[in-house]
């Protein structure tokens, strides 16, 4: 079955090869940008280290026997003010070698040769490990006394509940999803072509009228002119 080349995305994770072998440097950039990661390389330490300057790069692949300053030898040093994984690559094997990369904070050791399979996975795993878990989702945003529940399409005041009416309540879901941010008329009107800027305008100011103490001038569902709307979190 042929492999397939996924094409890498500007916010895929961001990777650099560090090999003397140029032969070696061009398959795993070939390979590692077909399984959709964005991949720099480097043929010696020296190179790496002006690669480091420049750039911000999610893992490290480096390799251990390279002439001058051994991939030993740049890990240990980018450890001293770096977290970022490290992956050692060596024709050294044994437990010594192995043992010695780990000692350096390196977070995984591949033995040459080695399956460009193996590699991926290994990096995938390291990442998944060493990568920030995403923040849990959203379920309340307060403004001012009040509070909407996401999940519920909920206002409450202190232990009072709000009513709102279905349009009320999705456009507080638009609004609180982005708090702060402006929100067109447009995607206020939820379902487009059926509802116009003008009802929107209706809409928003009914529901000024029961969050508002002064709907004129309102503190948290405020004006963008020209464009639509934005929650503020005033208190």
């Amino acid at each position: 079955m042929p492999h397939t080349v996924a094409k890498p995305i500007d916010d895929a994770p961001h990777l650099l090869v560090v090999d003397d072998d140029r032969r070696i440097r061009d398959l795993l950039s070939r390979f590692l940008a077909g399984e959709g990661y964005r991949v720099t390389t480097a043929d010696n330490a020296r190179d790496a280290r002006a690669r480091l300057t420049g750039l911000s790069f999610d893992l490290l692949v480096l390799d251990v026997m390279m002439p001058g300053e051994t991939g030993f030898e740049l890990a240990k040093s980018i450890r001293n003010g770096s977290s970022v994984p490290i992956l050692m690559l060596t024709a050294r094997d044994g437990t010594e070698a192995r043992i010695e990369g780990l000692a350096l904070g390196a977070d995984d050791y591949l033995s040459k040769p080695f399956e460009p399979r193996e590699l991926s996975l290994r990096i995938a795993n390291i990442l998944k490990r060493t990568q920030p878990a995403a923040p849990p989702p959203v379920e309340s945003v307060r403004f001012g006394p009040f509070v909407y529940h996401l999940a519920r399409g909920e206002l409450r005041k202190g232990e009072d509940i709000i009513r709102l009416t279905d349009r009320e309540r999705e456009m507080l879901r638009i609004l609180t999803a982005t708090p702060g941010e402006t929100v067109s008329r447009l995607a206020l009107a939820g379902n487009g072509d059926q509802v116009s800027e003008r009802a929107v305008d209706v809409q928003v100011n009914r529901l000024r009228r029961k969050i508002e103490a002064n709907p004129a001038n309102p503190l948290f569902v405020q004006t963008v002119r020209g464009i639509g709307y934005r929650l503020v979190s005033a208190t």
